[in-house]
């Protein structure tokens, strides 16, 4: 049917084609032999840089008139991402100036037009759906204007069994992979503590121009260029799965699920005319068609201007952590967009007005929204808690001379903090305080915690899978850090303070993944103080540094910490790593060091009673290991013997070669010293020299 349909627009096609935008006129691009029905029935191409292949014809679309023409412009140009008017064209008929149900789009190469035709082909538009465009490329026209009649059985391919993306989790001795980001190349390594060096994987030449990224389970990795953004994954190395087809994309993230990838593209308006200059677009991973997309100005995705640099909070998008990326939440102007997927589509199910952040729960469809004080109607500022689908309000507080809010989910959603900046008195300073939301509790009673003497927050962080919290507040040069615990056995329910650091030169802390230790951070203007700590026993483990350290990240399994100095510092660049109680087992120097990043594990298959059980009898369990690991010492020691082995028997054999050519030269030294003796000869000959020294002198009157 769309073959038939199409057939009808190319014979109408022959007469608009010379209309065709291009940098010159279509009939000037190909030839075409006489015949006596004038038909197009062989072209040749002239130019390779004026090739077809770039063009595409989309059929069935709706037949408008003048008056509804440049909307279904823009309609069209927002479905096939046609951002100049010179890639688009829409012939109208000569009489009555309406659409003749067809178009043509010119793109930048043909391998853009192929994935345009790949992914609109059979899209419907519509307010009812009533319209499934054919897509087509502009080569093709012989092809379907010749179609036989006879029917030919399609040609079946041979199933090919899919690789494991997540083979790399099988690995036999248990490591970890990550990510080396330079100017130059891109390095996917396995973390190896036996041999105290990195095993690269893969060495990819590096021809992306932004950052790179892993998928938030490891399963894809993503690099960004001009032309779009590429994902990567493989059982054992990295191949190219798919590439997602979007002019000067910026920014990329992905659902927590993986199902889907979004993307950030912005461009200069070209005129004041121009509608939009910042687009996001919800890509279906598997397909690579595109889901959902908004456009428009930045403002309307409350993006703010500072010296002319872009200031964005990403991402703008945020998805429900449901496993199902059932719900995404879209910032806006002053306002949050919740949609929810429907069978093959996203619909928007809730709106709020008035919001600055929001923050959704880790364990359920929970959002929390933070509106800012309206003092023109005054109204306080409010944190209200929201469950999906029902759009419940299951909890809220309001708050008086609060400047603003943070949000900090608890990994397990069973508590939420909100730190709080008040003004004082006088208006002209702030101080924090925490409000803790008992989410699993009845009512979800709030408890309030304010620091002494109305001191600043600097940092808070939740212990993952655990019910402590640490705060970094005070002197921003020398600040306390304090631990406290949601539960304990005296004050059963309610906060308590565990310990309180006093005067450390530090501004970050970063909890291991499986929690109870912890590592605290002076980043920036502290130099690289680093202080390994464990909660569970509340003491320092181990003091140390790296130099101008700007980056510090647990592996996922909890047992080795990364540091690295990127290129925000042009000298030291490179990364160490540690194991969890603070000692350096290897450091690697690397130049012009963009980015260090650990790959991501997908959550355990375990239920948490065998998790407790594993644990209960690691020392059954460890024993296979330990073996191991004595085996793998064994064979370092018996390397590093060798190693040695062969140094001394290299240095012996320099020496009695040093010796012979001395001994060889011998002659020739006493004729250049005019036959005086050598060196050897004259080592036991010495004049002795008699010298006299005053040591002291004493003046005594002696009584007689």
């Amino acid at each position: 049917m769309a073959d038939t349909i199409v057939t009808t627009a190319m014979e109408e096609a022959q007469e608009a084609a010379v209309k065709l935008p291009m940098q010159r006129p279509l009939y000037q691009q190909i030839q075409i032999n006489d015949s006596d029905d004038n038909d197009f029935d062989v072209l040749h191409e002239e130019d390779d840089d004026q090739s077809l292949d770039k063009f595409v014809v989309v059929d069935n679309l709706p037949v408008v008139g003048p008056e509804k023409f440049e909307k279904l412009k823009s309609v069209v140009c927002r479905i096939f991402n046609v951002i100049k008017d010179d890639m688009f064209f829409m012939p109208l008929d000569s009489d009555t100036g309406q659409s003749l149900g067809y178009c043509f789009i010119e793109y930048n190469t043909p391998q853009e037009a192929e994935l345009a035709r790949k992914n609109r082909d059979g899209h419907v538009m519509g307010k009812v759906k009533q319209y499934e465009l054919s897509v087509r490329l502009f080569n093709e026209f012989d092809r379907i204007v010749n179609v036989t009649d006879e029917w030919n059985p399609p040609n079946t391919e041979p199933n090919v069994c899919k690789e494991n993306l997540q083979e790399w989790l099988l690995d036999y001795k248990a490591r970890d992979q990550f990510l080396i980001h330079t100017d130059s190349e891109l390095e996917v390594s396995w973390n190896d503590i036996v041999q105290l060096n990195p095993e690269v994987v893969q060495l990819l030449h590096n021809e992306n121009e932004g950052l790179v990224q892993w998928s938030p389970l490891g399963t894809y990795l993503t690099t960004t260029n001009k032309q779009g953004v590429s994902v990567w994954g493989g059982a054992k190395t990295f191949k190219p799965l798919n590439h997602y087809s979007y002019q000067e994309v910026e920014l990329v993230d992905f659902s927590l699920a993986e199902k889907y990838l979004v993307t950030y593209s912005s461009h200069e308006p070209e005129s004041p005319q121009e509608k939009y200059n910042v687009v996001l677009n919800i890509f279906d991973i598997r397909t690579g068609k595109v889901k959902k997309s908004f456009k428009g100005s930045a403002k309307d995705f409350g993006i703010s201007r500072d010296k002319g640099i872009p200031s964005i909070a990403w991402p703008l998008i945020r998805w429900s952590d449901d496993k199902d990326d059932k719900y995404f939440a879209l910032i806006g102007k002053n306002a949050i967009h919740v949609h929810e997927r429907e069978a093959d589509s996203f619909k928007k199910c809730l709106e709020v007005e008035n919001v600055k952040y929001f923050s959704w729960s880790p364990a359920d469809s929970v959002i929390a929204i933070f509106s800012p004080e309206l003092n023109s109607v005054n109204r306080p500022a409010k944190v209200s808690l929201i469950k999906l689908p029902d759009k419940q309000e299951l909890r809220q507080k309001s708050f008086l001379n609060v400047s603003d809010c943070r949000m900090y989910w608890q990994s397990n959603g069973e508590y939420l903090a909100i730190k709080v900046e008040r003004y004082t008195k006088t208006r002209k300073s702030t101080y924090s305080g925490l409000e803790l939301f008992h989410m699993k509790e009845r009512d979800i009673p709030i408890e309030t915690l304010e620091l002494e003497n109305m001191e600043k927050i600097i940092m808070f962080a939740w212990e993952p899978k655990g019910q402590r919290f640490a705060v970094i507040h005070g002197d921003n040069t020398r600040p306390d850090v304090s631990f406290y615990s949601m539960v304990n056995a005296v004050n059963k329910g309610h906060c308590t303070k565990l310990k309180t650091l006093r005067d450390r030169q530090v501004n970050a802390l970063y909890w291991s993944p499986t929690g109870c230790f912890g590592v605290l951070a002076g980043m920036n203007g502290f130099k690289g103080q680093l202080e390994f700590y464990d909660v569970h026993n509340l003491q320092t483990i181990a003091t140390t540094e790296h130099y101008m350290v700007t980056n510090v990240e647990w592996d996922p399994t909890g047992r080795y910490v990364a540091t690295s100095v990127t290129t925000a510092h042009e000298i030291e660049n490179g990364f160490n790593i540690w194991s969890f109680y603070g000692r350096l087992l290897y450091k690697i120097p690397r130049d012009h060091l963009f980015q260090f990043s650990w790959r991501p594990r997908p959550p355990l298959l375990l239920s948490a009673e065998k998790e407790e059980e594993i644990k209960k009898n690691l020392r059954k369990y460890s024993k296979k290991y330990e073996v191991e690991d004595n085996d793998a010492s064994m064979y370092l020691n018996e390397q590093e013997q060798q190693r040695r082995k062969i140094g001394v028997e290299e240095w012996n054999r320099r020496m009695v070669e040093w010796k012979r050519l001395h001994e060889e030269e011998k002659d020739q030294r006493r004729m250049l010293r005019d036959e005086e003796a050598s060196e050897e000869e004259d080592k036991n000959i010495g004049d002795e020299v008699e010298i006299e020294e005053v040591l002291n002198v004493v003046k005594e009157i002696m009584a007689f």
